[in-house]
């Protein structure tokens, strides 16, 4: 035999035993959508994993931008069996994970790559999807945009919008702005001018309306913040989004139908007896020799008076953070948009008092203009409540 033969032999037998021993590449599928923060932190994790395992395939399938892969996703969920189909929602074998917190999910999806890397995993996607080979990546991170028209949407009595000409502070300030002409907003505070008027010790009015003031941001913005952080907990849940989808129709509805039906544009969530029962607690507040102890009594009927606004204005709060929770966005720039939102807000309240306070006077705005706000704040809750339902993809400002 000749020498080199048996070499050749050895180095064939070598080759197709190594081939024979490379397991042949998992595939496990990732639904996510463009713009969610969970999504874009699940997806840097699982980048990792694919460049660590050699044999490990991620198919990325993006679901706010193509309805086939949305479709696909509801199908899934339904052969898993799974109690939500919110996004991230990853599928390993015939497992799930849905959803991502930093603290748990990577050491479950790295127990389940484990498990299923060796081959030994169904791939209930491809099942789904009717078997054969696998179906092409349907999306990524850099996924395309929709058509130009799917950004022009038509408002009742305004006509067609082009929602790429918002943005995201603009956004944040009509909405504000808008929400800041409640009919409950105005009168606890014009009450307390009227007291503070009366009162001789200007340096102690300036303090005393200043407090009122700030106490009620506050309150905002612990609300706000707490609604942000709901949201954010369950993860985009597509169920949640509709869910305020659907209140800010119905808010909207309300508002519109209340601008054009309440002739003084009253709260009715404050009847009577309430604003008696306030009135009298706030002159005995200001009535107290002590200013600190004035100032504690104004903060905390802020508090009680704004909780009861909350409740007359929860559907601009709700709707609000639900947008700002579409955009992935640094922890620090959630709380600095809800800042803005809530300087924006606060604006009629700063005007009125520190023109009360300059003129001695007792200034608000009039019913005509609170009825166009209230008009204007009703249109665009019905204009956002059915773009969460129907396109959210558009609240996703780049």
């Amino acid at each position: 035999m000749h020498p080199v033969r048996p070499l050749f032999l050895l180095l064939f037998l070598l080759t197709s035993t190594c081939a024979a021993a490379a397991p042949n590449p998992f595939v496990i599928h990732f639904f996510y959508g463009r713009g969610c923060p969970h999504c874009a932190k699940e997806e840097k994790l699982l980048q990792e994993y694919e460049d660590r395992y050699g044999n490990l395939r991620i198919e990325r399938h993006e679901v706010y931008f193509d309805q086939d892969n949305m479709e696909l996703l509801e199908k899934v969920v339904e052969r898993l069996e799974a109690y939500s189909a919110a996004v991230p929602f990853l599928v390993i074998g015939d497992e799930y994970v849905v959803g991502f917190d930093e603290h748990f999910t990577p050491d479950m999806i790295k127990t389940l790559i484990a498990k299923c890397l060796p081959g030994h995993c169904p791939d209930v996607v491809r099942q789904v999807l009717g078997g054969g080979e696998a179906p092409p990546l349907r999306g990524s991170a850099q996924t395309a945009r929709p058509g130009e028209q799917t950004w022009i949407v038509t408002v009742p009595l305004v006509g067609n919008v082009d929602v790429r000409s918002l943005s995201l502070p603009l956004l944040t300030m009509v909405m504000g702005f808008l929400d800041g002409f409640n009919p409950c907003a105005m009168w606890a505070l014009v009450f307390l001018i009227g007291l503070l008027l009366g009162m001789r010790n200007r340096t102690r009015m300036w303090l005393l309306g200043s407090v009122f003031i700030v106490a009620s941001a506050f309150v905002y913005f612990l609300f706000m913040a707490a609604w942000l952080n709901i949201i954010l907990f369950f993860g985009l849940v597509i169920w949640v989004r509709i869910a305020i989808g659907l209140i800010a129709l119905a808010g909207g509805v309300y508002s519109v139908t209340d601008a054009f039906l309440n002739p003084e544009i009253s709260c009715k969530m404050t009847d009577d007896e309430r604003r008696r029962q306030f009135r009298v607690r706030l002159r005995n507040v200001i009535g107290q020799h002590s200013l600190l102890l004035s100032m504690v009594g104004i903060a905390l009927l802020a508090f009680m008076v704004n909780l009861v606004e909350i409740v007359c204005s929860a559907g601009f709060p709700a709707i609000y953070t639900q947008v700002l929770s579409l955009n992935a966005l640094p922890t620090w720039k959630y709380y600095a948009y809800i800042l803005l939102y809530i300087f924006v807000f606060m604006l009629d309240d700063l005007i009125v008092f520190f023109a009360a306070m300059l003129t001695l006077e007792i200034t608000g705005a009039t019913t005509t203009y609170v009825r166009y706000a209230r008009l204007l704040g009703g249109l665009l809750m019905l204009l956002i409540g059915g773009l969460l339902i129907f396109r959210p993809q558009v609240l996703m400002f780049g």
